[in-house]
C-alpha cells in the first residue's frame, strides 16, 4: 500500500489536480454536479469511501464543501486557469 501526501489547503489540492492533469475531469464533475448544489454535494460525501479508493479523499472533501458554498465554484474555476503554485 502506498503512502499519499494530503493537501492541506485549498491551492494544494488544486495545485494537485494541476499536476496530474485532472483540470478537464474535475471541471466536468463541478459542470455536472454544479446545478444539483447542496445535493451534489452530499452526492460527494455519500461516495467518499467509495472514491477515495482511486482518488485522493481530501480533494474529494474539498469539492463538496465547494459545491454547498456556490460563490466558491466561481472561486475554483478561477484557481484552475491559474499556472500551479510554486511555491509549498
Amino acid at each position: 500500500m502506498t503512502t499519499r501526501e494530503e493537501p492541506t489547503t485549498e491551492t494544494d489540492w488544486i495545485d494537485r489536480v494541476q499536476a496530474n492533469g485532472w483540470e478537464t475531469p474535475l471541471r466536468l464533475a463541478l459542470d455536472v454536479m454544479e446545478p444539483l448544489g447542496p445535493f451534489g454535494a452530499q452526492v460527494m460525501w455519500v461516495l467518499q469511501p467509495t472514491l477515495g479508493a482511486f482518488l485522493n479523499r481530501e480533494v474529494l472533501r474539498h469539492i463538496a464543501l465547494t459545491l454547498e458554498q456556490p460563490d466558491e465554484l466561481a472561486r475554483v474555476r478561477q484557481r484552475l486557469d491559474e499556472p500551479p503554485s510554486t511555491t509549498r
